[in-house]
């Protein structure tokens, strides 16, 4: 399955508009000659339009130099993630690509929803050396609805013709995706009312389905629940941003899709006083599920990098005896195939549409109607307090009970860090800087337990080997994680005594 970023934007024109000479563009050293394309698409998308309604598109093509399966998922202003399959069945959507989606089809069928007819003239803009700058598309479009698209089985589809200018960025510069759009709307033309063609398309249904849902009866603004709902609602869009691309086992993707999921159950907790816990613990557990599966790859993930990047520090003889690293990869890959089993689950599904229903109607107590400023910072003064408890708790913890100490001290760093953060945008700097020393504390007890993590694995590693000359080279591993455990455990005390400067908290005062 092939996949690319495609960066362009998009132009609506009216049909006598001419394009203007590109051939004079800054950058530009010279422009191809047109060539042209007939492209027939068929989109599909459950029966209510949910894939649509998150700005992503799914479509089969016929035509031009790419013909096959396309899936287009936002990543930023003009620019989404495309990924590509051939065109196999007409009618089956590659369960690859099906499976991307499946956080929002929830188990939902995929059907064909509109159709898409394109007379593309396209023109390559070139540098020095031939290579291709970028692509201008000029396309005379014709789109139809098909009947039913809306879950309704009744009524005539509906489409229409228009016509638009597509630029988009190949091995050109972000500039000159902006010098092409100025002399495009020099031209006549004007920035496309629509981000994609099938949005253009579908936009009289979905109008439809958005006049006939009820009207939101969330909490009042300025209120400790519009703030926590509001934060909810930002964790909840960024687990489904990063569902698809923890999936296609993305950098960094599963840490940055089961941080989403620690802040929210971080925040169930933290926010109590202003939730309805008879409907919110029974999510907790099921929070903790998910983030344990996406765990389980990222514990390995963060060892394999860690440990790489050991061995390119030691001599080369040493770091030539790796099967033992070979072997965590091989743990990796198939953590990831269970979590992928994890994501296809109905248990799954059922979590987001938890979640949904959170948020679609926040299950607040009477607190969460007072002003935000004061409640949220009763409750991030809170959340600091049971972090102080905690490490006064190291000290006077057995010695040997001190390391699970210490591990507990960085949970609650961990959540104080989250519940000023859930604060900020209501408390701004005070709140912004508590955030940051919890996350300090969080960050060199982390160190701390992470070196303890990294000497637990070789040692396990090193009992079961019968290479001498691997055994050596583990033992100078376990040797410098024991040397940076020590470090970070000697740094603990200092960062508190920088992290727990009451001017911090005394900020938040009521």
């Amino acid at each position: 399955m092939a996949d690319h970023v495609e960066i362009e934007r998009k132009y609506d024109a009216e049909s006598d508009f001419v394009l203007p000479d590109l051939s004079d563009v800054p950058g530009v050293h010279a422009v191809g000659e047109p060539q042209t394309h007939l492209l027939v698409a068929k989109y599909f998308d459950t029966p209510d339009l949910r894939l649509a309604a998150r700005g992503i598109t799914l479509r089969r093509r016929r035509g031009g130099d790419d013909a096959g399966w396309h899936l287009k998922m936002p990543v930023g202003p003009d620019t989404k993630k495309e990924l590509r399959a051939p065109l196999g069945r007409a009618q089956v959507v590659p369960a690859r690509l099906a499976g991307l989606v499946s956080a929002h089809t929830r188990g939902e069928p995929l059907q064909p929803v509109a159709t898409l007819e394109t007379g593309r003239t396209v023109i390559r803009l070139l540098g020095p050396d031939g290579e291709v700058l970028a692509e201008v598309a000029d396309d005379a479009v014709a789109g139809q609805v098909i009947a039913g698209a809306d879950g309704e089985s009744g009524g005539p589809p509906s489409g229409g013709t228009w016509r638009e200018i597509e630029v988009e960025l190949v091995d050109g510069p972000a500039a000159l995706l902006k010098a092409v759009g100025k002399r495009v709307r020099k031209a006549g033309a004007r920035k496309a009312e629509s981000a994609s063609k099938l949005g253009r398309v579908l936009e009289p249904v979905l109008a439809r389905g958005r006049e006939q849902r009820p009207p939101a009866t969330g909490p009042a603004q300025g209120t400790a629940g519009a703030a926590l709902t509001a934060y909810l609602a930002a964790q909840v869009d960024a687990l489904l941003a990063h569902d698809p691309k923890a999936r296609l086992a993305e950098y960094d993707a599963v840490h940055k899709m089961r941080v989403s999921v620690r802040r929210i159950r971080s925040a169930l907790k933290s926010y109590r006083p202003v939730l309805d816990r008879s409907r919110t613990d029974a999510l907790r557990p099921e929070l903790k599920w998910l983030a344990d599966e996406l765990g389980a790859v990222r514990d390995l993930e963060v060892l394999r990098e860690r440990f790489t990047g050991r061995l390119d520090a030691l001599p080369a003889d040493l770091a030539a005896h790796q099967g033992w690293l070979d072997a965590l990869r091989n743990q990796e890959t198939a953590a990831y195939r269970r979590l992928n089993t994890a994501l296809g689950e109905p248990r799954y599904f059922r979590l987001l549409d938890a979640l949904d229903e959170l948020l679609a109607d926040p299950p607040l107590t009477d607190r969460a109607d007072r002003e935000a400023a004061k409640e949220l910072r009763r409750l991030v003064r809170q959340a600091w307090r049971k972090l102080q408890r905690a490490y006064d708790g190291i000290e006077a913890a057995p010695p040997e009970e001190r390391d699970t100490a210490r591990h507990e001290t960085r949970k609650e760093a961990k959540r104080a860090r989250y519940a000023a953060e859930a604060a900020q945008g209501v408390l701004g700097k005070p709140a912004a800087t508590v955030a940051a020393n919890a996350q300090a504390m969080q960050d060199v007890l982390g160190r701390f337990q992470d070196g303890v993590i990294a000497q637990e694995h070789l040692a396990r590693i090193a009992a079961d080997s019968t290479d001498p000359r691997e055994a050596f080279t583990l033992g100078a591993l376990y040797e410098i994680e024991r040397a940076e455990a020590r470090s970070a455990l000697n740094d603990v005390a200092a960062t508190w005594a920088k992290a727990g400067d009451p001017a911090a908290l005394n900020a938040l005062r009521l």
